[in-house]
């Protein structure tokens, strides 16, 4: 069938390369039963390709149903899909066809199947391969004939990596992908959407259609449309209506397009993993790393200090006397001070004594986290006079986690 008809019957603007493409698919694959898969984003008009796929195909005379699975309850989309049987749940009165029964022969359209709960892709993958699905509370097994279309705006491979779709029903469904493009990806069809929306709202509110100067096309033609040929639509209907000036200038129209603001694309932390309620690692490797960076801290301000000391004309103020026995800046002013990069240094403490640097030897704390975290137990058991329950709600562990505690450090209470 020639794609300007499919066009013409359907009511879809545009001559973009991917668009008519993606309709040479949708009419190709028409008189097959074959499963397919409509990408996009939300507002492209995915439902219009289900419709099309439908028309042309054997299946025309024969039901025909859209199901949203994003706005179906979890609870509840099983019985919607399949039916259920009378006391199989609470509300459950009488017994219900589902869609699958009550579209036998025709096409089942389920928009948003990447929002579909787990345990009903595995009754849907069972009823692609085999045709066969149980009503909730039933134990027979009935047939069915219905050709599935599935559409969605997200990325199925990616959730099925995240565990969140089952991979072996993507590649059921995928037989035939057809990707629908995004407005502004056929911006030479902005403009034919727009004029037609405008002339249609005329005639509905019996007002003169608007028209677009020079300017003001080149601003809609360059703005971003993230919400698709929807938001195109509901953008021309609003100017249809409150607009005074039948000639919209470039500053009229920005006055009717939300400001859409940057998408971050800076890389972000990831979320912490969840830890049980007896494990407190996580805080303490915080703690530690703020011990060790006050310590680096102070180490790079003894070097500082030790080099003055060494050579004071390093010091933008030359009142540092270290000979006279006395200090009357020792520190150079901060807006003096140029930013320099951090310096790690084994610099080792220093002294002064009658003018004299004398250098003391460090000692070295322990570092060893068992040893922290025997100190801290020690430390609460101490503070809360040994009771158990009052130490372990301030440690952030459980009661039985402090008991193991105790005996693998072999504390004495």
């Amino acid at each position: 069938m020639d794609i300007q008809a499919i066009k013409n019957r359907f009511g879809i603007i545009g001559n973009s390369p991917a668009l008519n493409y993606a309709l040479q698919v949708a009419v190709q694959v028409a008189n097959t039963d074959l499963t397919v898969l409509i990408n996009g984003e939300s507002g492209v008009g995915k439902e219009v390709f289900s419709q099309i796929i439908h028309a042309l195909s054997a299946r025309k005379h024969n039901p025909f149903i859209a199901v949203n699975c994003g706005a179906i309850p979890e609870g509840t989309i099983d019985s919607e899909l399949f039916g259920h049987e009378k006391g199989s749940f609470t509300g459950a009165v009488d017994n219900r066809k589902g869609y699958f029964e009550t579209v036998n022969g025709g096409t089942i359209f389920l928009d948003e199947i990447g929002e579909m709960p787990l345990g009903t892709q595995a009754r849907l993958l069972r009823v692609l391969e085999t045709g066969e699905y149980i009503r909730v509370g039933s134990s027979k097994v009935q047939k069915t004939d219905v050709r599935v279309i599935a559409a969605t705006n997200r990325d199925l491979l990616e959730r099925t990596q995240q565990g969140k779709f089952r991979e072996d029903l993507y590649y059921r469904l995928n037989t035939v992908p057809i990707r629908v493009p995004a407005l502004r990806d056929r911006k030479e069809d902005i403009p034919l959407l727009f004029r037609k929306f405008s002339v249609d709202f005329s005639e509905k509110y019996k007002t003169p259609s608007i028209q677009l100067d020079d300017e003001a096309r080149n601003v809609l033609v360059n703005y971003p449309w993230r919400g698709n040929v929807r938001e195109l639509k509901n953008i021309a209907e609003q100017i249809s209506v409150l607009s005074t000036d039948k000639l919209v200038t470039a500053s009229d129209l920005k006055r009717f397009l939300p400001e859409h603001p940057e998408v971050n694309r800076l890389p972000m932390l990831a979320a912490p993993q969840q830890q049980s309620s007896g494990d407190f690692a996580s805080e303490r490797d915080i703690l530690y790393k703020l011990f060790f960076d006050m310590k680096k801290d102070v180490t790079e301000l003894k070097k500082m200090f030790f080099d003055i000391l060494q050579n004071p004309s390093l010091a933008p103020n030359h009142d540092f006397h270290p000979a006279d026995g006395h200090v009357l800046h020792p520190f150079p002013a901060a807006a003096d001070i140029a930013p320099q990069p951090p310096v790690i240094s084994n610099a080792q403490p220093i002294i002064i004594q009658d003018g004299k640097i004398d250098h003391h030897e460090e000692v070295e704390e322990t570092l060893s986290i068992a040893d922290k975290e025997k100190e801290l137990i020690v430390k609460a058991l101490k503070k809360h006079k040994g009771k158990r329950k009052d130490a372990a709600l301030d440690l952030g562990i459980s009661e039985r986690t402090l008991y193991r505690k105790l005996k693998e450090y072999n504390i004495a209470e």
